[in-house]
């Protein structure tokens, strides 16, 4: 069963959260109260098939059970300690971490944006002390249309002016170039550039795909130029687009990796910084760090959600699940859908012009049992539960061309 209006008792939670929340987000009118797997169900007990996995901090689904498994256990031995002490899950977490990611160092974090900015420190510290920038010169390169999180610095060099307006005054330091274009990075980095910063598949801007080709040459420019590149992979990485990070289809290795969402497995914020030694190493106790980064609870999911990847499973499931949705998807150009863009399972839609916007769209699906979300006005952001099985997958996508083609 799945609802197309609104009822009382799911109005009382949204007058609720409208009366005493701050308005930063405007949710469609379902309220969850239960999920499993790739399904969610509302306080109502209509069923919905989830096609958003919380902008993939929910590759694994929802409540996997060995994520809950090592949640539990964990909730009942130690929770905090914070790094004033050592814990007994904090060195495995980062070893096992390391060792999936082919890196040397790890630096555990909270959310994506607090591993962005951690990064974005240590490139800076990096080229003050490593490459010999002048004090304070040091600049970071990134690209247009990026979306890195919602900090100051961070919104900075933002060009989506819902995230960037009225937040001034703005942190300098950042050049920016259009996404995908090799030759206008190369004219930028200079003697006193510390990184590059990118996302190897732009999620926020709708799903985009470099060119071929594109991210081997950030790769060759950084290392003509002395800079390090820094990959965001917090949206991309960890199965999402078929392999484990999204630079792997260019057999492409970054210097700084930042990880998050799909690392907490769905179940409370993990993030981390992965890199050399080298890059890593140039902090020192005292310059840099969080209360709840690393903490017990994180690690113990942490490395409970490192197993899961370790086998393979999900990127083989991302990949072959992927080809299939991306075949249906491509279908629908021309019925509705003028273009369909991402990787595994990670795809944006655009709708074509004169159709619904990317709301209305959405209010659709959700009136069909499917919940996704929009992005940039009449674009369709999917990305479903890395564990959601083909006939699932079919189903929403079912309800996708149903809803495109009606327009």
């Amino acid at each position: 069963m799945t609802a197309a209006t609104t009822t009382s008792r799911t109005q009382d939670f949204i007058d609720a959260d409208e009366r005493w929340s701050a308005n930063n987000y405007h949710p469609l009118p379902v309220v969850i109260a239960d999920a499993e797997g790739a399904w969610v169900t509302d306080v109502d007990g209509n069923r919905y098939l989830d096609f958003l996995a919380g902008y993939s901090a929910l590759n694994f689904g929802h409540r996997h059970p060995a994520l809950v498994e090592a949640a539990t256990a964990q909730l009942g031995r130690v929770t905090l300690t914070s790094r004033a002490f050592h814990h007994d899950q904090f060195g495995a977490f980062c070893r096992e971490l390391a060792e999936l990611t082919g890196t040397e160092m790890v630096l555990p974090m909270n959310s994506g944006a607090e591993a962005v900015e951690t990064a974005i420190k240590v490139a800076r510290k990096w080229a003050y002390r490593v490459k010999g920038v002048p004090d304070d010169a040091a600049q970071i390169v990134v690209a247009g249309s990026n979306f890195h999180g919602r900090t100051t610095t961070i919104v900075s060099f933002s060009d989506d002016e819902d995230a960037r307006a009225d937040y001034g005054p703005y942190t300098p330091g950042f050049v920016t170039v259009p996404y995908g274009d090799a030759a206008a990075l190369a004219a930028a980095v200079t003697d006193r550039t510390a990184a590059v910063l990118l996302e190897p598949i732009q999620g926020e801007a709708g799903v985009n795909v470099p060119p071929p080709g594109y991210l081997a040459e950030v790769r060759r420019i950084c290392d003509a130029r002395g800079a390090l590149f820094v990959a965001d992979e917090i949206q991309s990485g960890l199965a999402r687009t078929g392999t484990l990070l999204a630079l792997e289809h260019e057999g492409v290795r970054a210097d700084l990796t930042t990880l998050g969402k799909a690392l907490g497995g769905g179940i409370l914020p993990v993030s981390a910084v992965v890199g050399s030694r080298d890059v890593l190493g140039v902090l020192r106790p005292g310059e840099h760090g969080s209360t709840f980064g690393g903490n017990p609870l994180a690690c113990a999911v942490g490395r409970a959600v490192i197993r899961l990847l370790a086998t393979g499973e999900f990127q083989l499931r991302s990949a072959e699940l992927g080809a299939h949705l991306h075949a249906r998807l491509g279908e629908l150009i021309g019925k509705g859908v003028s273009a369909v863009r991402g990787r595994g399972l990670w795809a944006g839609v655009d709708i074509a012009d004169g159709g619904l916007t990317g709301r209305q769209a959405a209010e659709a699906f959700a009136a069909r049992g499917v919940l996704c979300k929009e992005t940039h006005g009449a674009t369709l952001r999917l990305a479903p539960p890395l564990v959601i099985s083909e006939a699932d997958l079919d189903r929403g996508i079912d309800a996708v061309a149903d809803v495109v083609s009606r327009g």
